[in-house]
């Protein structure tokens, strides 16, 4: 018997799957059908959206915003690497950084 090769599903696609098995519309085999998946895949992602969808609500986990000191700080060490790196290059075979 062949192996066929693994296919890999985005998020997106996993999610739609997940939500469509949680709205209890159609059967696991119906979904398994439709998709081209194997049922107990459907239930394992159904699985993991409920048990995770907490997280969507959890304020806890907000992003932070970015610190803008230390984005600024490592702005101008690249900015000095750079210019160093400019002058280093153009001290080689005389080639110039810049065109």
């Amino acid at each position: 018997m062949a192996k066929g090769t693994r296919r890999n599903h985005g998020a997106g696609f996993k999610a739609k799957v997940a939500l469509e098995a949680v709205k209890g519309e159609r059967t696991l085999a119906e979904l398994a059908e439709r998709f081209q998946i194997h049922p107990n895949q459907i239930t394992m992602w159904k699985k993991q959206l409920l048990d995770r969808a907490s997280e969507v609500f959890d304020k806890d986990k907000k992003a932070q915003p970015p610190d803008t000191k230390e984005l600024h700080a490592k702005i101008g060490a690249l900015t000095m690497e750079n210019d160093f790196l400019s002058v280093a290059l153009g001290r080689v075979d005389g080639l110039s950084a810049k065109k």
